[in-house]
């Protein structure tokens, strides 16, 4: 056109805060600024709400609705999503501020490079995922998933942006004209068909995001925005794999979950499906994670999913259907938002019948004869033309058996599946039994009876489901083993309990795996392998047995023997010889465990004295002398004896040491 259009707000200071910069995009509902924030002295982003959105019986109920999904967007704290600064009205501008991302958005990315590398598709789809699972724990569904509303900072962040506008339009549209307005190309069935959506609906567009970011195209497209919900409701989204040859089957698993036509066979929400991609993601190599697509940049898309945001026009009106409900298709600019009837796909009528043909003019009369030659010529064509079209199409012409293609691979199993005439749709699944990459069975069975332009769905072994055995299992208690095996899906048996000396009751002693072998942390096994546990009953019952007049040296080896424990003590005895028990504890015949710990008290003979030194003393006081040290006393004669009574030989002598008791000789003369 070459004319220049001078938004009026750029310049404008809106509600005395926010100074109008300049204008980054135009939609069907709003329309986005760069704004200043005086107070705050920052960058921000100014979303303004088209007028029109706010005119007639449904204005009012919209701002309403507005309003209060931008308070509840603004309570969502997430680095992923953009935050919600404020919100209010300045004369009949009712806007947004929110985070300013300096940046560019996905839809531009796609644009400038085609498709991207798998590594980069999945780390855009994670960030997307992990956005929108703070919003779903929120009971926020965003239902405007598109490459527009993901933004990419120049720091390398991710965030989702526009959340909340498409909930509020929504609930407003289908409660007042029974349409539903979002972007076509990314309407999760149910949507389209009962306006109704959940966590769900915002999954199914991830998964189409996400083949667009492999494949560099949308799974469908349409010259208008009704061909393109019709195959959302009716057709299951593409393998990404039927593009690319080399993607391995494990990303079109991760992609058909995602986009599942019937929402109960997508993951529940967004971290559900996190999860389910970072699973899928681990089983790829780095060689897959740095491939990509080899496609032309700069798509080009049909009028009815043309990314760009472009304006509806002011003062457009709705064109009503046949049952009432609000059509905006045929006059629909290039726009990313359309609305489109609730019920679409559904068998129902259309939005807009198609004419019947005009009756073609009667033919011109024939003579009767040639006319019966004719009719006769006729009815035998058709009877032997009929008899075919029967065998070839409902008889057993029509049909073919499914071979035998279990084990085969996956080019094998094509191969014998068109042999017969038969197409074929491949699926996966772990397998234990079957290697991975080979045909784990097929639907319908092998042998039987198909159409021949049937489809027969195969699937492929993805190989074992590993898991790691985690930590904390030998060695801790029973409940605390079982429930780290649960966790990483593995299942619980248990074996006889075993007496140990070493754990104590209810502590796991062994874990092992049905071969026998130990389960040792960290090595891989078999998701869902049955894993047997065995529990120690603590150390095993014994009798303790006497070792009361025994040597210390023996007893102790017997107890030991017996798996108990065993301490000495030591102390004089004049009864029991040195070096033996003189007693016990426990004593013999108590019960106790093994590792209990017994007490010997061992002789050590009696206790020595020292010997007093009598010689030359008188009898008298050497007597009193010994006896007063414990000693006893036997006096003899010398054999030269004057009768003077003093000591002249003592046995044992003065200063030896002996137990008390012990006689002392002493010779007197």
């Amino acid at each position: 056109m070459g004319t220049a259009v001078t938004d009026p707000l750029v310049g404008r200071l809106v509600d005395g805060r926010y100074e109008v910069v300049s204008r980054i995009a135009r939609g069907g509902m709003a329309t986005v600024y760069l704004a200043v924030d005086r107070r705050l002295d920052r960058d921000v982003a100014l979303k303004v709400m088209h007028p029109h959105l706010a005119e007639g019986g449904s204005g009012a109920d919209f701002v309403a609705r507005f309003r209060r999904e931008a308070r509840a967007a603004a309570r969502l704290t997430h680095p992923g999503l953009v935050a919600v600064y404020d919100q209010g009205v300045d004369g009949e501008t009712s806007y947004l501020t929110m985070e300013y991302v300096d940046g560019s958005n996905l839809r531009r990315r796609l644009a400038e490079q085609g498709a991207l590398t798998v590594s980069e598709a999945l780390r855009i789809t994670e960030s997307v995922l992990d956005a929108l699972a703070a919003a779903h724990r929120g009971d926020l569904v965003h239902r405007d998933i598109k490459p527009e509303n993901v933004l990419l900072a120049t720091d390398g962040r991710i965030k989702l942006a526009d959340f909340g506008l498409a909930r509020a339009v929504t609930e407003v549209t289908s409660t007042t004209t029974g349409t539903v307005l979002g972007t076509v190309a990314y309407l999760a069935p149910e949507l389209v068909v009962r306006g109704a959506s959940d966590a769900r609906t915002d999954v199914y567009a991830c998964g189409i995001l996400l083949f667009e970011m492999l494949t560099g195209r949308q799974p469908f497209v349409g010259e208008t925005p009704i061909q393109v919900a019709y195959q959302h409701v009716n057709s299951d989204v593409p393998a990404p794999s039927d593009d690319l040859e080399w993607l391995p089957v494990e990303v079109d698993d991760l992609v058909r979950a995602l986009a599942a036509r019937d929402p109960d066979d997508r993951p529940v929400d967004a971290a559900a499906a996190v999860g389910l991609l970072r699973r899928a993601r681990g089983e790829l190599d780095d060689a897959t994670l740095s491939r990509r697509a080899d496609v032309a940049p700069s798509i080009v898309l049909p009028a009815a999913t043309d990314p760009d945001e472009t304006p509806l026009p002011d003062g457009a009106d709705a064109v009503p259907g046949d049952d009432g409900s609000t059509v905006r298709i045929e006059d629909l600019p290039r726009g990313s938002t359309v609305a489109l009837p609730i019920g679409l796909g559904t068998g129902g009528s259309g939005p807009r019948a198609i004419a019947p043909a005009a009756a073609a003019p009667a033919p011109a009369r024939r003579p009767r004869r040639r006319l019966l030659a004719a009719v006769l010529a006729l009815l035998v064509a058709l009877g032997l033309g009929g008899a075919g079209w029967w065998y070839v199409v409902a008889g057993p012409g029509a049909y073919t058996t499914v071979p035998e293609i279990a084990g085969s691979s996956a080019e094998a199993a094509r191969a014998a599946l068109t042999a017969v005439g038969l197409e074929s749709t491949t699926t996966s699944e772990f397998s234990s039994d079957v290697a991975k990459g080979l045909v784990v069975t097929s639907d319908p069975a092998p042998g039987d009876k198909v159409r021949k332009d049937g489809t027969v769905e195969v699937t492929l072994s993805k190989g074992p489901d590993y898991v790691d055995v985690p930590d904390g299992v030998v060695g801790t208690l029973q409940a605390d083993a079982e429930a780290a095996l649960v966790a990483a899906d593995l299942e619980v048996e248990y074996a006889d309990p075993v007496y140990d000396d070493k754990a104590g009751l209810g502590v796991v002693v062994a874990a092992e795996l049905p071969d026998g072998t130990p389960a040792k942390a960290g090595e891989r096994t078999i998701r869902h392998t049955v894993v047997t546990l065995t529990t120690s009953k603590g150390p095993a019952p014994v009798t303790v047995t006497s070792q009361v007049g025994a040597a210390a040296d023996a007893a102790a080896k017997q107890l030991k023997g017996d798996g108990l424990k065993v301490r000495t003590t030591e102390e004089f005895s004049s009864d029991v010889k040195a070096g033996v028990v003189i007693r016990q504890s426990p004593e013999g015949g108590t019960r106790g465990h093994r590792g209990d710990t017994v007490t010997l008290v061992v002789s050590k003979g009696p206790e020595l004295f020292k010997v007093p030194d009598v010689m030359r003393n008188g009898i008298g006081s050497a007597t009193d002398t010994l006896k007063a040290a414990g000693f006893e006393v036997e006096v003899r004669h010398a054999a030269t004896y004057f009768g003077l009574g003093f000591v002249v030989g003592q046995e044992p002598g003065g200063g030896s040491m002996h137990p008390k008791g012990t006689v002392v000789v002493l010779t007197i003369t």
